[in-house]
């Protein structure tokens, strides 16, 4: 395993994997031909990957699929693992297999950040460098073969209509539904929808003869899903004094206890059109940036940063260790986002730079917690309806608002001026939902 120090501002870094070493240094070549693109170490096997990507902590990991010891995934596990210690490191599995199985098995916690690229056609114009800049910033890179193996044995003449046709492609390659949105010019809600009619009519019409390409196609499209809207739960690999902590504490792996907390997530509003005009080495830089500034406010405050997912944050306050006062603590910690974005927004401005606007949710009530894992390696892991429910009312929020549920109105100790929305209906809830909204902070 080799490495160096990460690059410098502007520069995309990229850690790459290869047993074989022609291919590796052919790799490292072309990538480093790039301007904005750098090499900041290399491995042979998965311990090597793993070890070296933790310790240069780069924007974007560029591996193969198969390597020692067993030759078998060790490259998808190894991006795994290193996308819960680095979390938002970007992915790119190079590979010369083009079965699409390998593609859903990378896919399956999300599509946000990875790209899945075949070997004989890297050296093909700019696929490699045009992954790893779209990966770099939180976007998908599937080649474009494995994208045609996913929907031509589930399309027969005549069975989908055009528009039916381009939203299934949309699908394919790994779109989340807001970039499928802004590209369609629909709402999320209403391309949900359509992808739902569409894989309706083709499990009516499924033989056997396509059912197989038909699961792909649901588990790639419940992968977008999951990672775009949150899904239920919410994990991150615990720092060893944390997971140590709990273990002294008396809790055990795979117990699950109930916890009062409340959460937090944001998004950055118009992502997909910043992303879409933006230099890709800038904007990674920007996120890097962001993100930083997002724990330091969510640390500063006491709350656990569960993970990032191309653009948006994930928090929690009141566990794993209890908070009597996790909603003042998550409220807090909203007002100190918006104004630490609100701070970089005019660097950015002055250097001609895309601001980012935060919309955050923040709901309070019980969820199931439990510390999962092996002693080696431990996630913690939330779930419940008060997880959802936070997710539904970022979606509410504009760029510089916060959104609160009527629960973490009512568990904050100190007053505060909100204004309170009409009750709607939400996804995931019978009865609607009745929330505050938060104005804009200050600048």
């Amino acid at each position: 395993m080799e490495s160096t120090p990460t690059g410098s501002e502007g520069v995309i870094t990229v850690f790459l994997a290869d047993d074989n070493l022609i291919v590796r240094e052919g790799v490292r070549a072309l990538i480093n031909r790039r301007s904005d693109l750098e090499v900041v170490g290399v491995a042979e096997d998965y311990d090597g990957t793993v070890a070296g990507a933790t310790d240069t902590a780069p924007q974007v990991l560029v591996t193969d699929i198969r390597m020692p010891p067993s030759f078998h995934r060790e490259g998808i596990d190894a991006a795994k693992e290193i996308r819960k210690r680095h979390p938002g490191t970007g992915v790119v599995i190079l590979s010369q297999y083009d079965d699409a199985e390998y593609a859903v098995s990378l896919l399956a916690e999300g599509t946000a950040g990875y790209g899945y690229l075949l070997k004989d056609r890297i050296a093909e114009g700019d696929q490699l460098v045009d992954a790893i800049r779209a990966v770099a910033t939180g976007g998908t890179a599937i080649d474009p073969s494995i994208v045609a193996a996913l929907v031509r044995p589930v399309t027969g003449e005549g069975e989908l209509s055009a528009g039916e046709e381009d939203l299934l492609t949309l699908v394919a390659e790994g779109k989340p539904i807001k970039a499928i949105a802004v590209a369609l010019g629909t709402t999320p809600e209403a391309v949900a929808d359509d992808i739902e009619a569409v894989f309706l009519k083709l499990a009516q019409g499924a033989s056997a003869g396509t059912s197989g390409a038909l699961r792909r196609l649901r588990l790639l499209h419940q992968a977008i899903v999951d990672r775009e809207e949150q899904g239920e739960t919410l994990s991150r690999l615990l720092p060893g004094g944390l997971a140590e902590k709990l273990r002294r504490d008396g809790r055990h792996i795979g117990e699950t206890e109930r916890v009062e907390i409340t959460v937090l997530m944001s998004d950055i509003r118009s992502y997909s059109t910043i992303a879409e005009h933006a230099d890709p080495a800038q904007l990674a830089g920007q996120l890097n940036v962001h993100r930083a500034a997002m724990s330091d406010a969510i640390l500063g405050e006491g709350g656990t940063v569960m993970q990032f997912v191309g653009d948006a944050v994930m928090a929690v306050f009141g566990a794993p260790f209890p908070q009597a006062d996790h909603a003042d603590r998550a409220l807090a910690a909203s007002r100190s986002m918006h104004t630490k974005q609100a701070h970089i927004n005019e660097g950015w401005i002055a250097d001609g730079l895309p601001p980012f606007g935060l919309g955050l949710g923040l709901s309070t009530g019980p969820a199931a917690a439990a510390l999962l894992g092996s002693e080696e390696r431990l996630e913690y892991t939330v779930v419940g309806d008060t997880v959802n429910l936070s997710q539904r009312l970022q979606q509410l929020a504009a760029a510089g608002e916060t959104v609160i549920s009527a629960a973490t109105l009512a568990a904050l100790s100190t007053p505060v001026v909100a204004e309170a929305l009409p009750p709607q209906l939400v996804k995931g809830r019978d009865t609607p939902v009745v929330a505050h909204r938060i104005g804009k902070e200050p600048r």
